[in-house]
């Protein structure tokens, strides 16, 4: 293409000036496979939306009387409360434990936290319906004895937590200073509070299955539950981060001023701490098993899938956290952290339906509708959406020019 030229004027004569072709910016082309998909998911997402609302759970579920609780609780509820847990884990680890080398992790982890609890909140009124009615067991007719009433009130704490903890990053990328100095001096109060907030209701989610000794096979109750689910959270916390870190960094790396080593080493760090936590996990469900008496039902189909947890998402990735650290080997813990995002997937789902009503004939269990399915994706991908949205325009993987001294 022949050169452009343009005038430019200096010390009153004109004097002409190439401008190449390079000198123009390439836009960028919106038809990504990303888009696309998304704009599928979400199209469809809208429609079943309507569908779910309009003429009720039967139109788009599989749920019955005896099925109340379906894929919605398993993978959106369960696993992604516990997906969610970066945000509690990262900040203790940085302004409770001392880890102040790593702060460049807390606002992606403190992100990723906010948006997976946002959006379980919102996947939460597709199952429950009648969204303006979730105030009321907090001002119209509270139930402070049950269980789901402290989960919900530490989940809508901690979401306002998460949410003033984000606000730093909005509030420079919309110039207001004042504000985000006096948030920023909340800081370690915020960070008690959640983790507070964190190891409450973490743990009563699994206390929700205590009501159920009955229905729910015996190699996944427990009198345990609760404490299951807590120290798991701590490992899809520790595990999330690393995975959300490393598809981040791998899209949007070039956002972020912070020294590769320094990363590997944060990488490495908490893989040794989740290699910890998950060797802790698996001894505690190995002596649950054997204080409840249930290792015979290892030798039925139940427990080999039971195996299949405990083996290929627990203990697979404690020792490949264990090699990778040893080796000091990056790629091998990213590996271990994806395998354990799914295996605390499988678990939740595992808790909340596949053991569920285990007693029932096959043809009278529950099997998730595809619509189900595809809601919970349009959910998912609605979040990731909105990640990718405010990562590539607010101060999340770099910091702000105005405060680069400020940690």
């Amino acid at each position: 293409m022949s050169e452009n030229v343009a005038a430019v004027e200096e010390n009153g004569a004109v004097e002409e000036a190439p401008v190449t072709e390079q000198a123009i910016p390439e836009k960028k082309s919106l038809l990504t496979p990303f888009n696309i998909f998304a704009a599928i998911v979400i199209v469809v997402g809208l429609y079943l939306t309507f569908e779910r609302f309009v003429y009720g759970l039967g139109a788009v579920t599989n749920l019955d009387d005896n099925n109340p609780w379906g894929f919605w609780i398993g993978f959106d509820l369960l696993s992604g409360v516990a997906l969610a847990a970066g945000g509690y884990v990262t900040s203790a680890a940085i302004y409770i434990f001392g880890l102040k080398r790593f702060h460049f992790a807390v606002r992606p982890a403190i992100l990723t936290g906010f948006l997976g609890y946002f959006f379980f909140v919102i996947a939460l009124i597709y199952d429950l319906g009648r969204p303006w009615r979730l105030p009321y067991p907090y001002s119209v007719s509270p139930g402070p004895n049950s269980v789901m009433f402290e989960v919900g009130l530490c989940v809508m704490l901690y979401l306002t937590v998460l949410f003033i903890e984000f606000s730093p990053a909005a509030l420079e990328w919309l110039g207001l200073k004042k504000i985000r100095n006096l948030v920023v001096k909340l800081t370690l109060v915020l960070t008690i509070f959640g983790v507070v907030l964190s190891t409450l209701h973490q743990s009563s989610l699994g206390a929700m299955f205590l009501m159920y000794p009955s229905k729910i096979h015996p190699l996944w109750y427990s009198q345990f539950i609760p404490i299951y689910f807590f120290i798991s959270s701590i490992i899809a916390g520790l595990s999330m981060v690393i995975f959300e870190g490393w598809l981040t960094h791998r899209h949007y790396g070039h956002l972020s001023k912070t020294d590769h080593s320094l990363y590997d080493d944060f990488v490495l760090s908490f893989g040794k701490a989740a290699a910890m936590v998950l060797a802790g996990y698996f001894m505690i469900k190995v002596i649950g098993i054997t204080v409840d008496h249930n290792w015979h039902y290892l030798f039925t189909g139940y427990g080999a899938w039971f195996l299949v947890e405990m083996l290929g998402f627990v203990l697979l990735p404690c020792f490949l956290y264990t090699i990778a650290f040893r080796e000091k080997n990056v790629k091998l813990t990213k590996i271990a952290a994806l395998l354990t995002v799914i295996g605390i997937v499988v678990n939740r789902v595992n808790i909340a339906t596949v053991s569920f009503n285990w007693q029932l004939p096959s043809a009278e269990r529950y099997f998730p509708h595809w619509k189900e399915i595809w809601l919970s994706v349009f959910i998912v991908t609605v979040g990731l959406v909105v990640f990718r949205f405010i990562v590539s325009r607010m101060p999340i993987l770099y910091e702000h020019p105005d405060y680069e001294d400020h940690h």
